[in-house]
């Protein structure tokens, strides 16, 4: 190897069948299945595993999930990829509204709005992204998000629509029995 060329880094994840998962969460109301989701009763999103996105904190309409900043999430200017940072804001917007779904329906997000505020690099060492939900309706509901720093500086902040849908039924899922 030159040596002037940089170590290379690695990074290991594993994740579970994240159709099982999925597939017990349709057996739940929406709070009940994050908050089995935080207590590590069932396995988390394999993007949130491949991100090292924590959940930390489940509440009716609200949401939070912690970030770990490393350079494994750097763009090629060298700052934290605005994906990743848009990546945290729908998952905790997107999380606080599907807290409040009832057993039976689901949501997805139609639209996500971010607001880059400054820069996040590995000296931040790690943020946190919390989401709350503003209006919950009977066929929408739109959230707000931000990701903040643990003095509270803000890195950038977004909004959401979601709409809320029928659970798809399946088997296994409540419509079908057992």
């Amino acid at each position: 190897m030159d040596p002037t060329t940089p170590p290379v880094r690695q990074r290991t994840i594993a994740w579970s069948d994240p159709k099982a998962a999925a597939k017990a969460g349709l057996a739940l109301a929406g709070i009940d299945y994050l908050r089995a989701l935080a207590a590590g009763e069932l396995p988390e999103p394999p993007v949130i595993a491949l991100l090292g996105i924590v959940l930390d904190q489940v509440e009716p309409g609200f949401v939070a999930m912690g970030l770990h900043v490393g350079e494994h999430l750097y763009n090629p200017i060298g700052t934290v990829h605005g994906g990743v940072i848009a990546t945290l804001l729908d998952s905790v917007m997107g999380c606080a509204v599907h807290s409040l779904v009832p057993l039976g329906q689901a949501y997805t997000t139609l639209e996500i709005k971010v607001n880059y505020l400054r820069a996040l690099t590995e000296k931040t060492q790690s943020v946190r992204g919390e989401g709350r939900v503003v209006h919950f309706g009977r066929r929408q509901a739109v959230a707000e998000g931000k990701v903040v720093d643990a003095g509270g500086r803000l890195y950038a902040t977004a909004t959401t629509t979601c709409m809320i849908l029928d659970a798809p039924a399946g088997p296994g899922s409540p419509e079908s029995g057992p």
